[in-house]
């Protein structure tokens, strides 16, 4: 199982991921908007924004999320870790439930590129 340091590594690396990539992602990355990623397994949430092209993580609290983020994730620790990694497709976990990926109906459409 992923600790909490792994997944805030993840978090990091997948921000450098955004940070640097072209097209309809860095478009998609763009987005000025709060954001958190529950992960289920540790019952911690990593929250933050997703603003200039990165994910900016502002806190780390226990339990699910007290505040609603406009873009909210969440899985377990082990999935965020292979996500990042390029062990696991987005696409189909977010399709078999092993990630909620919730946000407004035009910030889906334009995060769909990150799929």
């Amino acid at each position: 199982m992923a600790t909490t340091a792994e997944c805030r590594s993840a978090l990091d690396r997948l921000s450098d991921n955004l940070a640097g990539a072209d097209g309809d992602v860095r478009s998609a990355a763009s987005l000025d908007r709060s954001l958190s990623c529950h992960i289920k397994d540790l019952d911690v949430t990593f929250t933050g924004r997703l603003a200039g092209g990165r994910i900016q993580v502002l806190d780390t609290v226990e339990g699910p999320p007290a505040e609603k983020a406009e873009i909210r994730l969440a899985m377990t620790g082990d999935d965020l870790v292979a996500l990042v990694n390029g062990e696991l497709n987005f696409a189909k976990a977010w399709g078999s439930g092993r990630v909620r990926l919730e946000a407004g109906f035009r910030d889906l459409l334009k995060l769909r590129s990150l799929l």
